[in-house]
């Protein structure tokens, strides 16, 4: 027997149409919940790793900091040896200085002058002492002009007694003199 379908075609086709898009929202619902769930999980994950990145670059910037505390401290140690350094070598350097002085003194003194006083600040100097004549003053600045450790005689005072002294008249003077460090090649010239 024949079966004839009694119902509207148009109405089934409806609701298959209906029950078909039930289908497809649900399963876009579910693909979409998975999608926004893999996201979230991506993005936990990104910030996890980030996060343990960011925790150990902060240990190697604690670990640089001390070493440029490290590198710091050695160089202001390094610096103080420098500085040390220099003053031994200064001190070395000006070791025999004292004998030339004196010893300059003595070269350049001429006959006729006796020194009272030698008194010295920083590099001048200043002397003090009794000439038989104004001329041994003068020939003794001359020769301390000449000298190569001394430089700019300046007489300051120069008294002439009248009295004397078995011998003549005597002058007292005061001169100022400036030190003055020869040359590296004259001064090891002078040592040998």
């Amino acid at each position: 027997m024949k079966q004839i379908n009694l119902l509207d075609w148009r109405e089934e086709r409806r609701g298959r149409l209906k029950k078909q898009f039930a289908q497809t929202a649900i399963g876009g619902a579910v693909v979409a919940a998975l999608l926004v769930f893999g996201g979230m999980r991506f993005m936990d994950s990104a910030i996890e790793y980030q996060n343990k990145r960011n925790t150990m670059l902060k240990s190697e910037i604690k670990a640089i900091d001390r070493k440029i505390k490290e590198i710091e401290e050695l160089e202001r140690v390094k610096a103080n040896l420098l500085a040390r350094m220099r003053i031994i070598e200064e001190l070395q350097a000006s070791r025999s200085q004292t004998v030339h002085f004196f010893d300059e003194i003595v070269n350049t003194l001429p006959d006729g002058v006796h020194l009272t006083l030698i008194r010295q600040q920083g590099q001048a100097t200043t002397i003090e002492g009794m000439a038989e004549s104004n001329g041994r003053v003068s020939t003794y600045m001359k020769n301390l002009d000449a000298s190569e450790w001394f430089s700019d005689p300046r007489l300051v005072v120069i008294k002439t007694s009248n009295e004397r002294n078995g011998a003549g008249r005597a002058s007292q003077f005061t001169l100022q003199i400036k030190n003055v460090r020869p040359s590296a090649d004259n001064a090891n010239e002078d040592d040998s």
